[in-house]
């Protein structure tokens, strides 16, 4: 079945490209103009009201969205922002010691690990770092004031085991386990009730919620950090028009938000969950989708000299070897969109490809 009408302005807007990229910039469906245009067009029409619809409107219909995908008990546990490196700047100023004890995965996405490693070089922090598959016992270990992973590493696609067994180590005064969702919101079913009250994930819309960049979420649990550190107006949007003195915050997820911001991000997020309601696509018959496309290719063995790596919650392939960059450089001269990290190929599949898309790209690999 082919999904490709759906995304018609992205596909014609270059026509011979092969794109297999999706977990690096998923293509904008043509919902998503429908969203931005719609948000100029509040602008226009509301002009300084427009941020009462805002927030009153547009802000919760996102929250629902993110809450129903998640199945998380209350959508008022969401705050969003520009980027996840806000929420994690601000996660880590909630902590109320000087020189917080941090655990993390050694391959968490450059928005952790650069801050992370300066952080660490600077003394802010004292940073552990072990591979994935070994976090949960370390972090038994102990003491940490702070745990952080990938629930999909973005360079293996390798999925975070025993989530739920570190999700039972988290507590108000510490540690506090974050999920780095990025590789796994709406790239495979995911449900958190069981562990929502205990933890925090973080995630966005670049990639498998097609809205692209300027809409990244965080679910924050009741009782965890209650005053970050670094903070925005919006953070007690509430009560502007009273009379200022001491710094208050809301007692939900807004205690994360920070000050101005783009909304076309969420108009389009919202016209997109609004296009796949209306549609019935799931994020169990997408995965399928591309789980199909993902065996085609595989059965064909286009690249016999690299290996697969990534695990199947992985909404993409990661193929390593020696042969990796080369093979990467020749497909891209045929205008085939994929991308590398070190000696590792990284080929998505999306809604927006079809059998025969994939065959097009073994084709194009063989020649």
């Amino acid at each position: 079945m082919s999904f490709k009408r759906l995304f018609s302005r992205s596909l014609d807007a270059a026509p011979g490209r092969l794109h297999f990229a999706a977990h690096s910039h998923h293509l904008w469906p043509d919902a998503s103009w429908q969203g931005q245009a719609q948000a100029w067009q509040d602008a226009a029409r509301l002009a300084d009201y427009k941020w009462d619809h805002i927030l009153a409107q547009v802000v919760p219909q996102a929250q629902r969205f993110v809450a129903h995908e998640l199945n998380l008990p209350d959508p008022a546990t969401i705050a969003f922002a520009p980027n996840t490196h806000d929420f994690l700047v601000r996660i880590v100023s909630a902590l109320p010691m000087a020189r917080p004890r941090i655990l993390a995965s050694d391959g968490e996405f450059h928005s952790f690990r650069r801050q992370a490693l300066r952080w660490a070089e600077a003394g802010r922090i004292d940073l552990v770092t072990v591979p994935l598959n070994r976090l949960v016992d370390a972090a038994k270990t102990g003491p940490f004031d702070l745990v952080f992973a990938s629930q999909v590493q973005f360079n293996s696609g390798q999925a975070l085991p025993g989530l739920d067994s570190l999700a039972a180590l988290a507590a108000p005064d510490g540690p506090w386990v974050v999920i780095d969702g990025y590789h796994g919101f709406m790239a495979t079913p995911t449900d958190l009730s069981a562990i929502a009250e205990r933890v925090f994930y973080l995630s966005g819309g670049y990639k498998y919620a097609m809205a692209g960049e300027g809409v990244c979420f965080l679910h924050a649990p009741a009782g965890f950090a209650p005053r970050p550190e670094v903070t925005g107006w919006y953070a007690a949007f509430d009560n502007l028009a009273e009379q200022q003195g001491g710094v208050g915050y809301a007692a939900d997820g807004r205690r994360f938000l920070g000050s101005t911001f783009d909304p076309s991000g969420l108009y389009r997020f919202n016209a997109v969950q609004r296009m796949l309601t209306e549609k019935k696509l799931t994020t169990a018959k997408i995965s399928d989708h591309c789980d199909r496309l993902k065996q085609r290719f595989l059965g064909a063995d286009p690249l016999p000299s690299l290996r697969v790596i990534s695990g199947p919650q992985a909404r993409f392939l990661a193929l390593q070897g020696a042969d990796a960059p080369a093979i990467h450089a020749a497909i891209a001269a045929r205008d085939v969109v994929t991308d590398l990290r070190s000696d590792v190929l990284r080929i998505g599949f999306a809604l927006y490809n079809d059998a025969a898309d994939v065959d097009a790209l073994i084709a194009r690999i063989g020649a």
